[in-house]
């Protein structure tokens, strides 16, 4: 855990949440489906993320991202765990041992180095470890702090990228997000403003498409803005 105002140790966390989610597949039914990810089960889901991190290690080593994944030798749990260990164990010990201003390629422009790929997998882990606890029937909080942090990222480095990449066009309204559970406030988008409270997990839940627009939002402007591909 960590607490708002202190720097986050990326390198630990990223750590942390890789064996977490180790742990999980190690112990679970790898045919279950994941809800939060429509069509795929925890199966797909180690797949997808020992994948992106053989791709955040390349785009540090290679400063590019075109590679294309080495998959796992089999789709048993035992097969998998170890695939998947081993591609995490190798992401943080190319994260640990580059400098974090080394240059890479990144998803953003503004930050093209390796620093940025200590923050962003720690994110991407932490969001699909709640997508495979949330399968399995189990709920485990994400730390306020990280998850607020979480929502940042998406509005200085997700959100623009799905606009830049015409995946999604210019919010129409701005959202002003203000977390209930910490000191922090965000908006996303231009012009008039729409206001969302709530704790900084369900923000950032919101934002990635894993909570429930009509449980959580009671604006109609706000649910169809949120509704959008403001993440990928």
């Amino acid at each position: 855990m960590w607490t708002m105002g202190e720097a986050p140790d990326w390198l630990a966390l990223l750590a942390i949440h890789t064996e977490r989610f180790g742990d999980i597949v190690r112990d679970a039914e790898v045919d279950a489906p994941v809800p939060s990810c429509p069509g795929w089960s925890l199966r797909d889901l180690v797949v997808h993320l020992g994948g992106v991190h053989q791709w955040a290690a390349h785009a540090v080593l290679d400063g590019n991202p075109h590679l294309r994944p080495e998959p796992p030798a089999g789709t048993g749990r035992h097969e998998l765990t170890t695939w998947y260990r081993r591609h995490a164990s190798h992401l943080v010990e190319v994260l640990t041992s580059t400098a974090a201003d080394a240059p890479a390629w990144t998803l953003d422009d503004r930050h093209p180095t390796a620093a940025f790929w200590r923050r962003r997998q720690v994110h991407e882990t932490v969001m699909h470890v709640w997508d495979a606890d949330h399968a399995l029937g189990q709920r485990r909080p994400i730390d306020p702090p990280l998850a607020w942090d979480g929502v940042l990222e998406v509005r200085d480095v997700i959100y623009p990228r799905q606009v830049r990449l015409g995946r999604v066009q210019p919010l129409a309204r701005s959202v002003h997000l203000v977390a209930t559970d910490v000191s922090g406030d965000a908006v996303l988008g231009d012009g008039e403003v729409v206001v969302l409270q709530g704790g900084a997990e369900v923000l950032l839940r919101l934002l990635w498409h894993r909570a429930d627009l009509g449980v959580h939002v009671s604006d109609p402007h706000a649910r169809t803005l949120l509704s959008g591909a403001i993440t990928p």
